[in-house]
């Protein structure tokens, strides 16, 4: 058993325009520090597969899917939000971004692999069932969900969420009635912060820890012990998949919370815990935040190193 590593050189190629950080460099600098480190000689190295459209619609509004598709540019730059771009490889980037994840429930559940880590771009947690926002244009994780969910035939999913923006995208798929009994998130996130949200009253199978600016380590560690564990040993968990976001991390000035490397580590081996107790291993990690180059590719590495080690 091992762990995969899933991938794509499409993911490369979408950028949105000069000096906008969710950039091509980000997956560059994961790439690079995996190989440096040496971790990527252990790992089952994968290209992600495109996602198809049933596989979209699945937590997607079908108008809001043909939508992307129909207007995914030949040329230029199409502005879906302030915050989101469209250029000629968006589209296939944001497939294959999402179909890493459905590689990953599908490595697992054949028993090819213990678990995997997607290291893709475009982002996805922000992304609602109809609306593209904050680097977002599919729910990655979620799009890993409902197929672990609705092909795979497990019963019960948790997702976890530790990027410093909340998961609101993810939120709004999962709290609708129908998912309720099926998914369980729990996330921590800076507030108040970009996109605003977390603090509303959620849903029952919704665990938000919203953290002040300057919060370090110590915090996300109470976050996990106090609320996330509790909540996740009453789920049961027969999956656990994970927005993987690292601009938590002090280095991180688009955030203001101050996580290192070895916090990010630590959370992994407890989610391995989880997972060994109820989930038979099974963990899918997809990529979200990062936006310092080498504090994002030392985090990652440590919370591959850590997947690696079961």
């Amino acid at each position: 058993m091992t762990t995969s590593y899933i991938t794509h050189a499409d993911c490369l190629r979408h950028e949105m325009g000069p000096g906008h950080p969710e950039c091509p460099e980000r997956l560059v600098a994961v790439n690079e520090h995996m190989s440096s480190s040496g971790l990527l000689d252990q790992l089952r190295v994968l290209d992600a597969p495109l996602a198809s459209e049933e596989d979209l619609k699945r937590v997607h509004h079908p108008e809001y899917v043909d939508l992307i598709f129909e207007n995914a540019p030949t040329e230029g730059y199409v502005q879906l939000d302030p915050d989101t771009v469209m250029n000629p490889y968006t589209l296939a980037a944001a497939r294959r971004a999402a179909g890493a994840g459905i590689l990953g429930v599908d490595e697992i559940m054949a028993g090819r692999s213990t678990n995997a880590f997607c290291a893709v771009r475009p982002c996805g947690h922000h992304a609602t069932t109809g609306r593209p926002m904050g680097f977002c244009l599919f729910n990655n994780i979620g799009v890993a969900a409902a197929y672990a969910l609705e092909k795979k035939g497990l019963e019960r999913v948790a997702i976890v969420d530790f990027d410093v923006h909340h998961g609101n995208g993810t939120e709004d798929m999962f709290s609708a009635p129908r998912w309720q009994d099926r998914v369980l998130m729990v996330s921590f996130f800076q507030h108040p912060f970009y996109p605003g949200s977390g603090t509303e009253d959620p849903a029952p199978n919704m665990v938000n820890v919203p953290l002040p600016a300057g919060s370090d380590g110590r915090a996300a560690r109470r976050a996990l012990e106090d609320q996330w564990l509790p909540a996740l040993q009453k789920f049961k968990p027969q999956m656990v998949l994970i927005s993987a976001g690292f601009d938590a991390h002090r280095e991180d000035l688009l955030g203001g919370l101050a996580l290192v490397e070895q916090d990010y580590e630590w959370m992994t081996r407890e989610l391995l815990a989880v997972a060994r107790q109820h989930s038979d291993n099974r963990i899918v990690s997809m990529l979200e935040g990062g936006y310092n180059f080498a504090a994002l590719g030392r985090s990652a590495v440590a919370h591959v190193r850590a997947l690696a080690s079961t």
